[in-house]
């Protein structure tokens, strides 16, 4: 397993080396056979089979990767600008790159000895190290590094304490009470005065200040999250849309007989194969309808930074089950059966469903939970449509 970073030596070679076949489905015992006689740029090549420039100017990064701390540090640092606004080092998609497999090979050991308020400095480099090694199988070769996530405080929380503060002065109020008799006496029967002019003079204008609640409660549940249905939804298929460049349309398995025809507006962001056998998030009571005359069932979840110069769907997490529904604590309730594209609900609801700086996806704060985890994304503080 991969622990201390000594430089290029010939085991890092060895994880480079063999990490990147894997990526590309290759042997690595066909090519580590002269790994004593090669630097990182030849045995790289050779798996490559020839220079492809953009993949080798980060295999020059990491042959001269530094080994003391404080060069380390600085190479990092950079790294973490470069992933500023990317997903992965090369392309515009989501799909790693060959680039994306050898520098995750030989920083990893780098990053894995930092301590969490070095790690807290370089956030994308974090989000992408974790992004590399949730999509990319290397098997026992790397420790998976363990990240700080954000904690969640249940809604409710501020509540409790309000409850035990009005706990402790009613005790007190009632240790008034009962060393000042005749004062409660005088006190109750100012009360009932009190209520009586309330029930009888100003019964009117207690019932004016009820249609306000009223009207508040009736708006907090037009858009309140639980009317969406959002479920775990895993790629079949995926193929270009006929009349619409913009546009892919995917074969979605929600765990019903049928699968559902969806319409994306993804084309730009990520290829089909990229998307082939990727688990998603999908509402799925959406009005069906026809985009550019292809059908569409339901809208995937996409995150997006503020640009929109990046886009990919949110990652549900491994072990989530397909056709389970997405849950958000403190908002239960049933779905709507279709949504109503004239009360605009949907758009009333996705102006509040944004990543946190940790990428995990939420409605107001409160993650979209699964059985196994929150759904996330490699994006930080983007808006979620």
């Amino acid at each position: 397993m991969a622990s201390a970073n000594e430089g290029i030596g010939l085991s890092s070679k060895q994880f480079i080396v063999s990490s990147l076949c894997k990526h590309l489905k290759l042997e690595p015992k066909n090519f580590l056979d002269d790994i004593t006689q090669h630097d990182i740029t030849t045995l790289c090549t050779n798996v490559l089979k020839g220079s492809q420039n953009e993949v080798m100017k980060w295999i020059a990064f990491v042959e001269n990767f530094p080994v003391d701390s404080e060069a380390c540090l600085k190479a990092l640092n950079k790294l973490n600008d470069e992933l500023t606004e990317k997903s992965v080092l090369l392309g515009n998609g989501m799909k790693p790159s060959a680039a994306d497999i050898v520098v995750f090979s030989a920083i990893h050991s780098s990053v894995i000895g930092l301590s969490d308020p070095a790690r807290h400095k370089l956030p994308h480099l974090t989000r992408w190290m974790d992004y590399i090694q949730n999509v990319e199988d290397f098997g026992e070769s790397f420790e998976r590094i363990l990240l700080e996530k954000a904690k969640f405080e249940p809604p409710g929380s501020s509540s409790v304490a309000k409850v035990e503060v009005d706990s402790k002065e009613k005790k007190i109020m009632q240790g008034t009470k009962d060393s000042n008799s005749s004062e409660a006496g005088f006190n109750s029967k100012k009360s009932a005065d009190v209520v009586k002019k309330v029930t009888g003079d100003n019964v009117a204008t207690v019932e004016k200040k009820k249609v306000p609640e009223k009207e508040v409660g009736e708006k907090d549940k037009e858009i309140s999250v639980s009317l969406l249905k959002i479920q775990v939804g895993l790629i079949c298929k995926a193929w270009k849309h006929p009349s619409a460049d913009s546009l892919l349309v995917e074969e979605i398995d929600v765990g019903e007989k049928k699968l559902r025809q969806v319409v994306s507006g993804l084309a730009k962001y990520c290829s089909p194969d990229e998307l082939k056998n990727r688990r998603v998030a999908l509402i799925t009571n959406v009005k069906p309808g026809k985009l550019r005359d292809v059908m569409s069932e339901g809208l995937v979840l996409c995150a997006s930074n503020e640009d929109h110069t990046i886009v990919e769907p949110l990652f549900p997490p491994e072990g989530a089950k397909v056709g389970e529904c997405v849950s958000f604590s403190g908002h239960e309730g049933k779905p709507e059966d279709v949504l109503n594209p004239k009360k605009k609900q949907l758009e009333k609801i996705t102006p509040h469903l944004f990543t946190d700086d940790k990428g995990v996806a939420t409605f107001k704060g409160v993650p979209f939970m699964t059985s196994a985890g929150a759904c996330t994304s490699s994006i930080p503080n983007a808006s979620i449509k």
